[in-house]
Order: C-alpha cells, then structure tokens, then sequence
C-alpha cells in the first residue's frame, strides 16, 4: 500500500488545481481519475462550447458583414470541422494538465476509486485493484446532467450537453429544456447556424437566477434573433425515438405538443455521489450533494469535498477556488474562506451575460436604502464604433455607505468587463471611487464608470 500525504479522488477544474496547489507546498499527492484529465468543463463543458460559441459568432458577423461594408456573397458552414475545432482545443488542453502533474510530480492513477476507510481509498481499473492510503483526501467527482421522470435521455434524440456538442449535423429543429446557462448557450449556438430553436423554461423568465432587466433584455434579443421562448411551461413527458421527439408540455392548464428533431434537457446538476463509499465512512449528503462547512472539510474532517459535487454555484472557478482552500486548509495553513457573493457568474451566448452579488430584487428586500446606475452600451462610443450597442451595465449600491452590493452586465465582452466589479466589490470599493476611477476611452469599460455616475445622479452620456 502507498501512502500519501493528499489523495483527490477526480480530475476536473477543482481536482487537479487543488493537487498542483498541494504538491507546491510539498505534500505527497495522488490524482485518481478514469476519463481525460481536466474533467468535464475542460472536456466537455466550459472550454469546447466555448470554442463552438465562437464559431457562432464568426458566423453572426459572416451574415452581417455588409453592415461592416463587406460583400460576401456566397459562404457555407461545415459543421462537423466546427465541432472538430472544439474537440481539439479540449485535447490539446488535456493534455497539457498531464504535463502539469508529471512537472509537479502528481501520480496520477487511472482508475474509478471508492472510499474503503476514512483514509484509504481502493481504485480499480480493467486490469488491476489496488489501495492508496492518505492522511487527507479530497473528493471532486463532479457533477451530470440532472433528470426527472418522463425526460429520460435516449443520446439520440433526447441528450444532454454533451452530445449537443458532438451532433454530426445540423438538425432542423431543437427544442431545449432549460433556459439557464447552458440551455441559452446551445440554444444562441444552434440559432446561429440555422436551427429552428424553441427554449421551454419552468418559471417566468429565461436566466431566471440573473437580474430581472437582464432577463429581459436576453429574451429580446433571442426573440430577434428567431429563437422561440417558452416561460412558466413544465415539460410533462418527452418521447422520441432515434430521428424525431415529441415533447409534451403544460401552459397555464393547456398542454401543447412540440416535435422536433432533437430534445437537449439542461434542467440542472446531480452531484456524483453514488459509489464512491460515502455511507461505508460516514460522510453525510444533502439532497444529492455533500455537506461542507466554509473550509470545504465533510462530516469527516481529514475528507473534503469541492465542486459540483458539493452542489452549486456549478461553476469551474467556483471548484478551483474551493480547491486552493481545501488544500491550504488541509495542509495546516491559514485561509480565507470563499466570499460566495463575490463570485462571478458568465453566461457566453450573445448578447454574453456576467453578473455577481444581489440582484436589485434582492437588494430592496434586504434594504429600502439602495441605489441604481445603469449606462446602456448605445450610448458608448466604443460599442457604437464596433457596431454592437446591444445591452447594459447596471450596478445596484447601499445609498448610505455607497458599497458595491451586485453588478450585472449583458452585452459585448460583458464577461471579460465583470473581472473590474469582481475586483471592485472585493476591495470594498464605493461608487465614488468606481466613478472617478479614469477609465481609458473609447472603451466598453467606460460603461462601468459612467453607470456608478448614473448612481450618483450625474451621468455624462446618457
């Protein structure tokens, strides 16, 4: 048996950040994963839909390249070259996450593992069993496609994600269950190459977790763009076969019947708890996730859990993060915990969507004493001269201390642009400064300044 000072128990964003972490500060460390490296954001989440949403993109400015002043007069969209893209940039980054645990000197051992006892762990593979021991361990078994009875997954009509990302043509009609992030994503992806879309979401609005305006104004814009929009509709059962699907679905008491070429479910995350020996060694799961207390340490205190598996935010920074205090905390050192309110949330369709803290909703119920500043992108000169003025930057205040409390931004490069709030927020920044900080112009940047002015009652450009 080999002994080791940390042992993760999964590869993804979460796992092998918070192994090369351990190993930086010297402690023995072993990485147990089955599948590719990098887990599911790098291989079949965050990195190929994004390589696809730009492949969207190019095609949007394609279509709209005379508005530029450029004829095209004839172009065609390869498909399967598009999803070929994708799969080589979740490769080559594969791939480069092994160099990064052999540079650090991380026994990466290929296998499914299973709890045996609070500190050992037996992994299994095709030809072998063997038994690591570790003084601490850290589960990130991530998380899959959640389902609910009656929409079953076939992988040919009825999918999930992952097999949206490997189609081998372009269907003629895709009806999405689910508008949040990853529904909205596919459903901006397949509009754009020419699918009829129909986006069919439970409660009243589309991104229902983000701001209301924001909600708003993606609804707009994709009911512009041909996409079709279904609120405060429960998809009752989804039946298909291997060419076609029908879904039935319930509105305000009426049921309606959609048929379509494909189903993409994306109603939410289940956290991989089954059969890694959770109830063998005690450590407690609520409503399909692990319990954690802020240091990401289980009912067991030497195992930790991060990531999806510890229920959301489902998010690939969120596991990173959890995994740098996991590690730390593990390995004896003092840590902050995660401050959840400062975390980012980005959404890549177009117009993109970033956010963090309270919305204005939840702002005023929490405080009469709030404060709104809102500088729309029609009114920046970098947005206008990019020919983009789609969306908003808004940002919500505490009037009396004039503390950042939630920004939300829908538009151009809005997931690039919330780094400054993310910053701004952690800092403690206040209007006044976010105001008067000189911000280089003509930029989209700009926005941010100008809606903190909008604040505070003196906005220069709207």
């Amino acid at each position: 048996m080999v002994s080791y000072d940390l042992a993760i128990l999964g590869a993804g964003p979460g796992g092998y950040v918070a192994a090369i972490r351990a190993a930086q500060l010297g402690m023995k460390t072993a990485i147990i994963e089955k599948d590719k490296l990098g887990g599911i954001c790098l291989n079949w989440g965050c990195i190929p839909t994004k390589a696809l949403l730009k492949n969207a993109e190019i095609v949007h400015y394609v279509k709209n390249a005379e508005k530029y002043g450029i004829n095209i007069s004839d172009y065609s969209l390869d498909f399967p070259r598009s999803i070929a893209r994708s799969r080589d940039a979740a490769d080559k980054l594969s791939k480069g996450i092994a160099f990064l645990m052999k540079k650090n000197n991380i026994n990466h051992i290929i296998g499914d593992g299973c709890l045996s006892s609070k500190t050992t762990i037996e992994v299994k593979n095709d030809k072998e069993k063997e038994t690591i021991r570790a003084e601490k361990i850290i589960l990130a078994t991530g998380g899959r496609p959640r389902m609910f009875p009656g929409m079953e997954l076939n992988g040919e009509c009825i999918i999930s994600y992952k097999e949206a990302m490997v189609l081998k043509s372009i269907p003629e009609k895709m009806i999405i269950i689910g508008s949040g992030a990853i529904g909205v994503e596919f459903a901006y992806f397949y509009n754009a190459y020419g699918t009829e879309v129909h986006l069919v979401e439970m409660l009243p609005r589309i991104l229902p977790m983000e701001d209301l305006d924001i909600s708003k104004e993606l609804a707009r814009n994709f009911k512009k763009s041909g996409i079709k929009l279904y609120t405060e509709t429960k998809v009752k059962k989804i039946e298909g076969n291997k060419t076609k699907v029908q879904v039935h679905m319930e509105q305000n008491g009426k049921i309606e019947t959609l048929d379509g070429d494909i189903a993409l479910v994306a109603v939410g995350i289940a956290g991989n708890i089954e059969n890694i020996g959770l109830e063998k060694v005690g450590v407690t799961t609520d409503n399909g996730f692990i319990n954690i207390n802020e240091y990401n340490q289980s009912s067991i205190p030497s195992i930790y859990a991060i990531g999806d598996v510890t229920g959301p935010p489902w998010l690939a920074h969120v596991a990173s993060a959890q995994g740098h205090v996991a590690v730390e905390h593990a390995a004896g050192n003092e840590i902050e915990p995660i401050n959840y309110s400062n975390i980012p949330n980005c959404t890549y369709c177009q117009p993109q969507v970033a956010s963090l803290g309270l919305t204005e909703a939840v702002a005023r119920e929490k405080s009469d004493n709030i404060k709104v500043g809102r500088f729309d992108f029609r009114a920046s000169g970098k947005a206008m001269a990019t020919g983009d003025i789609t969306g908003f930057v808004k940002l919500v205040f505490d009037q009396e201390l004039g503390d950042l409390l939630g920004a939300h931004i829908i538009g151009a490069e809005a997931t690039e642009l919330i780094a400054e709030l993310g910053i701004a927020k952690t800092l403690e920044t206040t209007w006044d400064e976010l105001a008067t900080t000189v911000h280089a112009h003509p930029t989209l940047s700009e926005a941010v300044m100008e809606a903190a002015m909008d604040a505070k009652g003196y906005s220069i450009h709207q």
